[in-house]
């Protein structure tokens, strides 16, 4: 980014102009204050206050920073990042042209009337052009998963929580699943061993699941912010990666393990007879997907549009008429400034972490994609990216919750017993991976 002109202050060397223009220090040690109360408040929700994890929250910690160094820092890795923005701008415009083949200008093909202004670019309308996104992307999956690239790639994070944060096999391993696959499809990869986890092996699950987005909604989150956001398509990636070790540590505190949980047996459990049977089962799983997504954002929106003309009766309050969006922007606006977005931006971030929690996060998205260049800066922007990157929002509990019981019937009473605990902590696991990534210098970025 180029330097803005004039005098430089003393701390010119951990400043970045340009459309940031925000002091390094002042934002950074509230977001570091910020991770102090995360912990504090799951440490108060703790089944055994006597248990806390200090080596876990500092090894979390320290792998949530360096995963972002290695991400952000090293030399080369934005090289890498921008391959990443490409491979999903590649991924959208292939969807783009079976879109178009289906429900042509719908889709974004050829108008069959002038457009007004002239020139201007095809309607984005997002039904035909995120939702297919959904079912491509989980195709692709289905079918890297056959050829055991997804899943070499996720063995080695699995890897890395089992030697770095001290999860047996099985739970390790469905922690890295949760990063590439979806809160239900990542129990189906250790099956075998899901009766014999503990009640934290459990609970730990359902926290990094809500902590965590899927691949296929991944690449529909960058598409929706790629416009408005730089690299967003990186940021995404990186914001569920990172979140998978503060889901570990919130959910070790709140319900430390008693005892040793499963050891992981040679093979898993996710198979696919031909790479055929992996395309159509990954088609017909994207079709799911979609259809809860297209589903959802339609009771929600119509939810919102009720909620927001009974609150009209009221009439006006501060000269505008009160709204959902504006009430969750009150209550969370300080929760928006404590992980380090200036306070002029916290009331438009806290209307987006309201969102996130109480109606979905893909509305979220929607509505930050929505935000106008200049509504708030470009860090607010990118911090807000990652707090609202994960599943933890009320229908994904009754998601996840009906998945699970079909997968561990005879655990049905604890499923439903965790669930809603497994909220607070998966919706702090962002805002802790928020904090992090504020705490570090924007330069990097």
């Amino acid at each position: 980014m180029r330097r803005c002109a004039g005098a430089e202050p003393a701390l010119a060397s951990v400043i970045r102009r340009g459309s940031w223009g925000l002091a390094y220090a002042p934002d950074n040690a509230r977001s570091l204050g910020a991770l102090v109360v995360i912990l504090l408040i799951a440490w108060l929700f703790s089944e055994n206050k006597r248990r806390f994890p200090f080596f876990l929250t500092l090894g979390a910690l320290g792998l949530q920073a360096g995963l972002v160094l290695a991400l952000f820092a090293v030399p080369n890795a934005q090289a890498v990042l921008n391959g990443v923005t490409a491979a999903v701008d590649g991924l959208a415009r292939a969807t783009d042209q079976g879109t178009q083949f289906v429900f042509g200008y719908l889709g974004g093909g050829e108008q069959p009337y002038a457009r007004l202004p002239e020139n201007a670019p095809p309607p984005f309308i997002f039904g035909f052009r995120v939702l297919p996104l959904i079912l491509v992307i989980s195709a692709l999956s289905a079918l890297l998963w056959h050829w055991k690239i997804l899943k070499w790639v996720t063995q080695g994070f699995g890897f890395l929580f089992q030697r770095t944060m001290g999860l047996t096999g099985p739970s390790a391993l469905a922690v890295a699943a949760n990063i590439f696959m979806g809160m239900v499809e990542s129990p189906i990869v250790i099956r075998a061993y899901l009766d014999r986890l503990t009640r934290s092996e459990l609970f730990l699950m359902m926290v990094v699941g809500l902590a965590t987005v899927a691949g296929s909604t991944m690449v529909a989150y960058a598409v929706i912010l790629q416009p408005t956001l730089t690299n967003a398509a990186g940021h995404v990636l990186v914001a569920s990666i990172i979140s998978a070790p503060a889901g570990i540590l919130l959910a070790r505190i709140m319900i430390p393990e008693e005892r040793g949980g499963a050891h992981l047996e040679p093979g898993i459990d996710l198979k696919y007879e031909s790479s055929m049977d992996a395309v159509t089962r990954g088609v017909q799983d994207g079709v799911m997907v979609a259809v809860n997504v297209a589903a959802f954002l339609i009771v929600f929106v119509a939810f919102v549009w009720i909620i927001n003309n009974l609150l009209a009766i009221a009439g006006p309050v501060d000269g505008e008429l009160l709204t959902l969006q504006r009430i969750f922007g009150y209550a969370f606006a300080p929760v928006a400034w404590g992980i380090g977005l200036p306070w002029a931006d916290a009331q438009e971030g806290g209307a987006i972490l309201g969102t996130k929690l109480f109606l979905t996060e893909f509305i979220a998205y929607i509505d930050l994609g929505a935000l106008p260049q200049d509504a708030i800066s470009e860090r607010s922007r990118m911090i807000l990216t990652y707090a609202i990157c994960g599943f933890a929002n009320v229908a994904s509990v009754g998601i996840m919750t009906g998945g699970m019981t079909v997968l561990m019937p005879n655990r049905k009473a604890e499923i439903f017993a965790l669930a809603w605990k497994s909220l607070l902590p998966g919706f702090m696991a962002t805002l802790m991976t928020a904090s992090v990534v504020a705490a570090l210098p924007a330069s990097m970025f």
